[in-house]
């Protein structure tokens, strides 16, 4: 969309014990906002959003410590760890009522930040999705290189239009974040759910720096389970394909009783009895998986029907900002940041 105005613009950055990384990460965000600010590119009274998912550290206290010393900074704290997504969620859900364009972007800073000014530009030039997409892999080890290659390609397999090397390093404006706030599913899966959207949408390169400090928040466990939310929210294939194993058994378990009834009318004795237990096993091995796969789509479903929040937010101070702004001004404009530094850890 080409904006009218000088767009508004939150950055949200969700976090989950990052208490080594905010010290750098703050500085780094607050002065790339300050310099779009003095270009004129956003306006003044743009945020920067840290979304506490349950942190156990002293995440909080600096997030605290950060909007008490400057304005631009800003917090939300959930009341427990809700996961990666629901932090994305309720971030973006929070701000799209003040803002015109949302960048989200992790706490570790491993995607460039360095991005965002042209990914802003992107956006005053009409775009409403600006991707940022890593343009090598070459800092990930072979596992995760080969596992996530392999997980694109069944996506796409599955017919689910995916960003191949696009994580959560993005900007939206308005009105995608108004389709994507009225999409209901209590664990949305949004590299998936985005491009589904159709809003006019392009892609910035970048490499992806190693992270800093702390330890990453997706161990193999939780990669595991994010791919199958992905494959379980945008396609049934899985049950298909057990319906299509199912039909090829069945075929094949009459092709046997034909044969046993042909080796029986020419008086063959068929003797044996572990042929009978491997087929057996094997015929309750698959039902089991059958039952599993139909399981996670039942489970989902009753999860959906329950209609529990995504999140409970236990402290804003995104919010109240912008009430006190708009008490403070009384329509009056507001004053533009002229200088702006942080300084080890502090900042003035």
């Amino acid at each position: 969309m080409k904006f009218t105005h000088t767009p508004r613009l939150t950055i949200v950055v969700p976090c989950n014990n990052e208490a080594p990384v905010l010290p750098t990460t703050a500085p780094v965000l607050a002065n790339l906002m300050t310099q779009l600010m003095h270009n004129g590119a956003i306006a003044t009274d743009s945020k920067i959003l840290f979304v506490d998912d349950g942190s156990q550290d002293q995440t909080w206290a600096l997030i605290t410590k950060y909007t008490q010393e400057d304005r631009i900074f800003t917090g939300l704290k959930f009341s427990r760890n809700y996961g990666q997504e629901a932090a994305l969620m309720g971030g973006m859900q929070t701000a799209s009522t003040h803002s015109d364009m949302i960048i989200t972007i992790d706490a570790d800073l491993q995607d460039d930040p360095n991005l965002i000014p042209d990914m802003v530009a992107k956006a005053h030039a009409g775009c409403d999705v600006v991707y940022g997409v890593r343009n090598d892999r070459s800092t990930d080890s072979w596992f995760k290189r080969t596992s996530a290659e392999g997980f694109y390609w069944v996506m796409g397999k599955l017919g689910v239009d995916l960003i191949p090397n696009h994580s959560d390093f993005r900007l939206l404006t308005q009105p995608v974040l108004a389709a994507l706030m009225a999409c209901q599913e209590r664990k949305p899966f949004i590299r998936g759910i985005i491009p589904q959207l159709g809003f006019p949408s392009t892609k910035l390169y970048y490499k992806r720096q190693p992270r800093q400090a702390g330890v990453s928040k997706y161990p193999l466990r939780k990669m595991m389970r994010f791919a199958l939310d992905g494959i379980l929210s945008f396609s049934i294939a899985p049950i298909r394909a057990v319906l299509y194993a199912g039909l090829v058994i069945c075929t094949g378990a009459l092709v046997m009783l034909l044969w046993i009834l042909v080796q029986h009318l020419r008086g063959t004795v068929v003797t044996g009895w572990s042929s009978i237990m491997a087929s057996l096993w094997f015929l309750g091995g698959f039902q089991l998986i059958a039952i599993s796969i139909i399981g996670e789509y039942v489970g989902r479903t009753f999860t959906e029907v329950k209609h529990r929040p995504r999140f409970i937010v236990q402290t804003d101070t995104y919010t109240p900002s912008f009430a006190q702004q708009q008490v403070q001004n009384a329509g009056a404009v507001t004053l533009y940041r002229t200088h702006h530094a942080l300084k080890s850890g502090g900042h003035s």
